[in-house]
Parts: structure tokens; sequence; C-alpha cells
């Protein structure tokens, strides 16, 4: 894969001041792309930035709450204007909590759903139009292992990754003829800031048995999987669901 493979385009990475997200966001920038970020923490967003503007002075980044319609329409607008029109979105946001469904709310579940399945909707819905009026876009949303099956004791989690990978399919078949790419990542166990302390030892320890490979993977493997999805290699992959998971899923049962 060429170092540069991303030269010219810009991307978005929701989500891309911590994790996941950040690890995307430097691996677009290291194949060339010019990385706008965007988060809820300012201090965090500051300090993302400033690791990017090390090897981009272009770099952007935008303190936006996505799960607000009207604030993240704002910000679509205002990104398009200051940064420029986005070419690659990375919908990297995300919440979990880790408990029984019979504790769980109404207002809990609604709240997680909100993060991890309707602002994804929404980013889509807002940069896309755009993407779809330039008929030019890769969009690649993160989702999990827990799209794919049940999950004990993460049940809103669970339904919404279940969400958005019918959600990245549904716009793949609508959006492929007019240019709009939409596929998603299915990532396994990945240390990050969400996981690393909410992640019971026994179940770390349950999923280093269960992972084929016998590890946990290395965030620079996830980025390389996007870098992927969002370059002209990928230019007949729509309506994909990438596993990166050490052959988790391919295990079985």
């Amino acid at each position: 894969m060429s170092d540069h493979i991303l030269q010219g385009r810009n991307a978005v990475v929701i989500g891309g001041s911590s994790g996941i997200g950040r690890a995307i966001a430097h691996g677009f920038q290291e194949s060339g792309a010019r990385v706008a970020i965007i988060g809820r923490n300012q201090e965090k967003l500051d300090a993302s930035l400033a690791e990017l503007r090390q090897t981009d002075k272009n770099a952007a980044a935008y303190a936006v709450d996505v799960t607000n319609w009207v604030h993240l329409q704002d910000a679509v607008t205002r990104i398009e204007e200051e940064f420029g029109p986005a070419h690659i979105l990375v919908n990297s946001q995300g919440t979990t909590d880790i408990r029984p469904a019979i504790e769980v709310t109404e207002a809990d579940f609604s709240a997680i759903i909100a993060t991890n399945l309707t602002s994804v909707f929404s980013a889509c819905r807002l940069f896309g139009e755009r993407m779809l009026a330039r008929q030019d876009g890769a969009i690649i949303n993160i989702a999990s292992l827990a799209a794919h099956r049940g999950w004990s004791k993460a049940v809103a989690y669970a339904a919404s990754k279940h969400g958005v990978a019918g959600l990245t399919m549904t716009l793949a078949a609508e959006w492929a003829t007019q240019g709009v790419r939409v596929n998603a990542i299915s990532p396994g166990y990945f240390m990050t800031a969400l996981n690393r302390e909410r992640m019971p030892a026994e179940r770390k320890e349950m999923a280093i048995k269960r992972t084929p490979m016998a590890r946990f993977g290395e965030l620079p493997e996830l980025a390389q999987a996007a870098v992927y999805l969002a370059s002209p290699g990928a230019s007949f992959v729509t309506g994909a669901i990438l596993n990166v998971d050490g052959g988790y899923l391919a295990s079985g049962i």
C-alpha cells in the first residue's frame, strides 16, 4: 500500500480524539490525508490536535455534540467552509454500559442508542448529502463483535452495533450508484480508554482464549484496515463489514 494512498483527500474522524478514532486519524494522516477530528471533550481534542499538527499544520479539530442534530448540522457546514469537502468520514463515536439487562432503564438504553447509533445515522446523513452531491465519498462506521452475536450484559451496546451494521449495509445499497461507498469495521479486542478499565479481568482472559491469534489487537492494525477501506484500492468494496478480530468470529462456538 502506498505511503500516500490518501493524498489529496480530506478525512473527518468523529471520535478522533481518543482510542480507535485517534489511531485511525493518525493512520489517515500517515497515508497522506488531511485530517479533522470531532469530539465532545475540548481538552482531549486540543491534545490530539497538537499531536496531529506536529505532522500537518492544517489538521483541525471541532468540539461538537454529535447526538444533537442541529449542532452537528452546523458543524458540517463549518467544516466544509473552513476545512474543505469531506471525502472520507469515520464514525468512531461510542460508549458502553456493562451490566445485566434487568438493571438497564429506558433512559440508560436510549443514551447508548443516541451515541452509538442515532448519531452515526445523523453523521452519515449530513455528510453523506454533500458527498452524494459531489458523487464522491467513503464512509467507514465502527461496528463491533457485538454486531454479529448476542453480548451478555451489554444489551444496549449490542443493539446499537447491530443497528450500525444494518445502517451500513442499507446506505451502501442505496448510495452505490452515486459515488459514495459505505463500509464498517468490526474490531476484535483492542485495549482503549473505553474498555481498559471497564472490562473485568475474567472477560479479558476469556477474550484472549477465544481469539485464535491469542492476543489483543494493536491499534495501528485497525487503522490500516480503515486506510484500505478509504482508499482507491477499495473502489469496488461497499456494504462490507471487515472483521479485524484475530479470527474471533471465524472460530465459531
